[in-house]
């Protein structure tokens, strides 16, 4: 039975280490006022390739599915 806690014991240290850097995003992200990075730009407001696509995409798939 001691290997047993011994393995819980180690995974959780590993699920520790693991999960460090999401909760330091969260401090930091809740200590400076919703802005983890300072001052970036917001999105959607900048043109995309992507979105464009996507958003082609999804229009022309609506289209088929209002013909039927």
């Amino acid at each position: 039975m001691g290997g047993v806690t011994e393995l819980f014991v180690v995974m959780i240290l590993i699920a520790a280490f693991a999960f460090a850097p999401l909760g330091y995003f969260i401090y930091r992200f809740t200590k400076a006022s919703d802005k983890p990075f300072g001052e970036i730009e917001p999105h959607g407001d900048s043109p995309s390739m992507v979105n464009d696509f996507a958003e082609k995409a999804i229009k022309y798939f609506q289209g088929l599915l209002a013909k039927k």
